[in-house]
């Protein structure tokens, strides 16, 4: 049985203006460095084997108070990169319907089967990051693990593992709030999910 802690990192300078942050290195903001010292604060108090987290800098800055409050050495992987989001990196919504309108309106009904133009085919971004996170397990079988990503893509592995169709990810998990904590278990390859978007206190 290994335990996740799953917690999309903190807020960025994109965030107010909702712009979809995929491969981009946007920076976090002054209130997304608090929730990665929150973050930090929180781990400090916690019994945890590694510390996970993107290449993306607003991943590994959100992650790095955790692992040193714990002693642990960051661990980067590339499988936990955000899905890329093609021609819709750095636009609004609204962009997008500009600039390329009918893909969005395909994109909106059925993120998985019509991804944004130029963009990564969720299904491989779901495949990569349960391959982590499953990889992950056989490490530490009896282990608990922090895992510091990206909304997309962790929403996606949630998906996948908890049987629930990918093309669903953004009616079930609408939102996964920047530094919120949730908890996935993996037992015998199955999935139950513990916890959702809770706040760190």
């Amino acid at each position: 049985m290994t335990d996740f802690v799953l917690v999309r990192h903190g807020e960025t300078v994109w965030h107010a203006e909702n712009r979809y942050a995929g491969r981009t290195d946007v920076p976090l903001t002054a209130h997304g460095r608090r929730q990665a010292a929150e973050l930090g604060a929180w781990a400090a108090g916690q019994h945890l084997d590694a510390v996970l987290c993107s290449p993306l800098s607003r991943a590994r800055l959100t992650a790095a108070p955790a692992a040193t409050a714990l002693g642990l050495t960051l661990r980067v992987d590339e499988r936990l990169y955000e899905v890329d989001f093609g021609r819709g990196d750095g636009l609004t919504r609204a962009e997008m319907a500009e600039a390329f309108p009918e893909a969005l309106a395909a994109f909106l009904a059925d993120p998985v089967a019509h991804h944004l133009p130029g963009g990564e085919d969720p299904a491989a971004a779901a495949g990569r990051a349960t391959g982590c996170l499953q990889e992950t397990a056989r490490a530490l079988p009896d282990g608990r693990v922090l895992v510091v990503a990206h909304s997309t893509l962790l929403r996606l592995a949630l998906c996948a593992l908890l049987g629930i169709p990918l093309a669903r990810y953004r009616r079930v998990f609408p939102v996964l709030g920047n530094g919120a904590l949730t908890e996935l278990r993996l037992r015998d390859g199955q999935a139950s999910l513990l916890c959702l978007n809770v706040p760190v206190r």
